[in-house]
């Protein structure tokens, strides 16, 4: 347990002790809770996220040290004292008199900003130019965001290696398109720093402390399966997928997992009637292997999937790059969002926004990635907005709340991206029995605000959009204070329509996705008869 430590005369000083231990808090940068750090409390602190070797009172050491920088930047002028929201804080409570009239002596000075607005606890405000500071320091020497680990990986041999690559392996595996996924990602370095499979050490950690062996952050394990008794370590395996050869593995380990524990860690839960935990028990194999990996040809898709390097080579430099993670077609209410978070207060002018939908696997009753992607391609025509940038992401959805949001801006981040887009209960799931969600509306939001400032990013919030008979689109408080008349129209509802012919309002869908998707039931219709 953290020992009290006696309070001193200087500022300082009384910062550091226990009962005024900063809570560092960065909406849509990244917070910190020290107030877990007290024993009864500490299962808040989400601990999987944590080295086992990562001491409490070293945590301590380090949000202290985060707040002093923070005051250190107010008394050099870089932080600034107006209420902006949501703006940076830091925030000192003080149940001790003394400490209070010393951070009001320092705000005094000026290294801080009171507010009593939470507790009566003395803030400390980030400036526009101390966000966009911190930003440079993750930014290459080209202006675009650092990949993840600082380095951005590929994968691919030369054309000119290819078939000594291919006469080199002893065995062959058949991907399925999940493991295909995971392949183009590496291989193209979506899942940078990883350059293969992880092997069971770095597994193990991922699935327990949500880090690798190294410390650096990372959602979900990334693996090999097969339930082959042959391949073994020291093999060199060729991976085909869909009568092409994509890549080879050099197997340095393999082994058999402990599915029902990386399922609890991973997905929140080992039930089968979660999606993630029915492919990780009955698609996947009795085996996990990892090795390095060779790229040798990328999987033919319908749509193309654009590298991290060629998404990266269409960003301006120095700007904020916002990411929007989607897996459905986009209608007005989702086109609103992205559009109108790239005037988010944390967002600096100049700003672009990467669409970047997943066409990989996702939940048995989604539509198509095929048909997605269709829907993408007509919409981004039409919209024709200078400020939008579009690619496809090959990734495989695990609908891992939480964790795959993390996993998300880890990629977007390696795709170059500086702030992450991120809705209620992202990559959610529900029951396949009761209907029950596994995550909370806000689950996802909150770990990726926790962890942001650490992967240097930001994230923006979804707003809450309402369409309305008065005003068109407007956020839903703004609908409620001037008692609008909202319109509303059910997924269910919108599915019957589409099939039947009825007209579907303009202000819900876009008239060009609409005519996709009705081409794509016409298909459907008459494939069945």
């Amino acid at each position: 347990m953290l020992q009290r430590e006696t309070a001193q005369n200087s500022a300082q000083e009384q910062v550091l002790s226990w009962h005024t231990m900063p809570i560092v808090s960065l909406p849509g940068v990244g917070c910190l809770r020290p107030v877990a750090l007290r024993p009864h409390l500490r299962a808040r602190f989400q601990p999987r996220s944590l080295p086992h070797s990562l001491s409490w009172r070293a945590i301590a050491t380090n949000i202290t040290t985060m707040a002093l920088r923070f005051a250190q930047r107010a008394q050099a002028g870089v932080l600034s004292g107006r209420q902006q929201a949501p703006a940076p804080v830091v925030r000192v409570p003080c149940a001790n008199p003394a400490t209070r009239r010393n951070v009001s002596q320092m705000a005094a000075s000026g290294a801080l900003s009171l507010s009593s607005r939470v507790h009566q606890a003395p803030v400390v405000r980030c400036s526009a130019a101390a966000v966009q500071a911190d930003q440079q320091q993750h930014r290459t020497a080209e202006g675009l965001q650092a990949p993840h680990g600082d380095k951005l990986v590929n994968l691919m041999v030369a054309a000119s290696e290819r078939q000594a690559v291919i006469d080199s392996c002893t065995k062959t595996i058949e991907c399925s398109d999940r493991n295909a996924c995971d392949v183009e990602l590496l291989c193209v370095g979506g899942f940078s720093p990883l350059e293969g499979f992880m092997n069971q050490a770095e597994y193990d950690s991922v699935v327990l402390n949500m880090r690798m062996t190294n410390g650096l952050l990372f959602g979900l394990p990334i693996v090999l399966d097969t339930s082959s008794e042959d391949v073994q370590p020291g093999d060199k395996v060729l991976l085909n997928y869909q009568g092409t050869a994509i890549a080879a593995v050099t197997i340095d380990s393999k082994w058999t997992p402990n599915k029902p524990l990386e399922c609890l860690k991973c997905y929140g839960t080992s039930s089968l009637e979660h999606p993630a935990v029915q492919m990780v028990a009955m698609e996947r194999g009795k085996y996990y292997m990892g090795g390095k990996v060779q790229g040798l040809e990328l999987p033919s898709r319908v749509f193309p999937c654009a590298s991290p390097a060629e998404v990266r080579a269409t960003l301006p430099a120095n700007a904020d790059v916002l990411a929007f993670q989607c897996r459905n077609p986009i209608h007005r209410a989702h086109y609103e969002l992205f559009t109108r978070a790239l005037d988010a207060p944390n967002v600096q002018e100049g700003a672009v926004c990467l669409v970047h939908p997943t066409c990989g696997p996702t939940q048995d009753d989604d539509i198509p990635g095929v048909v997605r992607y269709r829907t993408y391609e007509v919409l981004k025509a039409e919209a024709a907005n200078p400020r939008l940038r579009w690619a496809y992401l090959p990734y495989s959805m695990h609908m891992a709340g939480p964790r795959e949001a993390i996993q998300h801006m880890i990629i977007r981040k390696n795709y170059g991206c500086t702030h992450f887009i991120i809705g209620r209960d992202m990559a959610g799931c529900k029951s396949t029995i009761s209907g029950e969600d596994f995550y909370g509306a806000y689950d996802a939001q909150n770990l990726a605000g926790d962890m942001a400032g650490e992967l240097g990013m930001q994230t923006v919030p979804s707003l809450n959009i309402a369409y309305t008979e008065e005003k068109g689109y407007v956020t839903a408080d703004v609908a409620k204070a001037e008692n609008l008349t909202p319109l509303s129209l059910s997924g269910t509802k919108f599915r019957q329509m589409l099939r039947g012919g009825g007209d579907i309002p303009e202000w819900f869908a876009f008239k060009s996705v609409v005519e996709v998707l009705r081409a794509a039931v016409k298909e459907e219709e008459e494939a069945n008869n």
